[in-house]
């Protein structure tokens, strides 16, 4: 047996240990993510759905979303995977420009991940998201604009995009310690994360989160579950759960992971979270939402009165046009989205205000 059918058969000893974890709550999303989760055959990604619905109650109508890469979506697997309960597919497209997609490794050419959307919308899928990424080193400033384009022009319903972020042990981490590129300026990645607002805003895309864009009623269940603090289970090696209460993280290394559950023992580390943690949590992800972060909600479940705390804070990044409050809830302007990660530290609590 090969390293991708003990994974998978740890998977689903997993789901079985796992079975009381959301305490028989019913699943409305399913996501298979992390990875390149596409490489598996339909027949595998039937047998885990054949074993979520075994273990859990799952709503008819639940989102169920495959994360891909352009080269694992041929037209074959499109017309099969048409046959699956899956109903939406994250598609890492990151670029409509070859030199872009060669810098970022990626082993799909734009031409292929322009076919591989229209191929899935031929075969019937109708819920499709697009990863794109700016802040790509580029002489040419108007190349996001055209990637944006493209991607208005492909009539999806969903877009993801992130500012490129270089990691110290990758292939373009590597490139850069060599020199052989140089990082976008910061003030040219917020021209373009506004010119993408911009873009979004006049193609009727809603911006219901700082990385997220949608046409109405197309957002992400999946992920708005995690960003409303919903419980989940996750599984498969570095999956993360969450219940409320409790995060735990299972091991990243494939072998690990597939000896702990051949032992019976699930793969992860639990780490209890303080009240602190939690307050911190909820800051940090509604901020970066359309529907803002409800301090009245957090007085009422945690017992800290945040508006009070940071009250001199909140009036001060007001007027300067950063946020607005509607009703007790806080709002992130435009303005303020370029801004979202250091405004939410700085209404962080801290351990004595706890």
């Amino acid at each position: 047996m090969g390293l991708k059918e003990q994974v998978l058969h740890a998977m689903h000893r997993e789901l079985a240990l796992q079975q009381n974890y959301l305490n028989g709550e019913t699943i409305d999303t399913i996501y298979f993510g992390g990875g390149t989760p596409s490489i598996l055959s339909v027949a595998e990604l039937n047998g885990l759905l054949e074993a979520i619905y075994a273990k859990h109650p799952v709503n008819p109508s639940a989102e169920i979303t495959l994360e891909a890469n352009p080269d694992d979506l041929t037209l074959e697997k499109l017309r099969a995977l048409r046959q699956t309960p899956i109903n939406r597919l994250s598609i890492g497209v990151q670029s409509f420009h070859n030199p872009h997609l060669q810098l970022m490794n990626r082993p799909h050419t734009a031409a292929e991940a322009a076919d591989c959307i229209k191929q899935a919308q031929e075969v019937g899928f109708d819920n499709i998201s697009l990863d794109l990424i700016y802040g790509i080193p580029a002489e040419d400033a108007a190349l996001w604009e055209q990637d944006l384009a493209k991607a208005f022009a492909l009539r999806v319903q969903h877009l993801s995009c992130y500012a490129l972020t270089i990691e110290p042990n990758t292939v373009l981490g590597h490139r850069l310690k060599k020199g052989k590129f140089t990082p976008a300026e910061e003030e040219r990645v917020a021209q373009q994360f506004e010119l993408l607002m911009l873009e979004a805003k006049a193609h009727g895309f809603l911006h219901y989160e700082i990385s997220n864009f949608c046409q109405p009623g197309f957002e992400s269940k999946h992920n708005s579950s995690y960003w409303k603090q919903v419980p989940y289970l996750g599984i498969g090696p570095s999956a993360h759960s969450f219940n409320g209460v409790s995060r735990q993280f299972n091991v990243a290394h494939n072998p690990k992971y597939v000896q702990a559950l051949e032992a019976g023992q699930l793969p992860c580390t639990v780490e209890e979270l303080s009240v602190e943690d939690r307050v911190n949590e909820y800051v940090m992800t509604t901020l970066r939402t359309s529907w803002g972060c409800d301090t009245a909600y957090i007085q009422a479940k945690w017992g800290v009165d945040l508006g009070t705390l940071h009250a001199t804070y909140l009036q001060k990044i007001e007027a300067q046009g950063l946020l607005r409050k509607e009703q007790g809830v806080l709002v992130l302007t435009e303005a303020g989205k370029l801004l979202a990660d250091e405004i939410a530290l700085d209404l962080f609590l801290l351990p004595e205000e706890a």
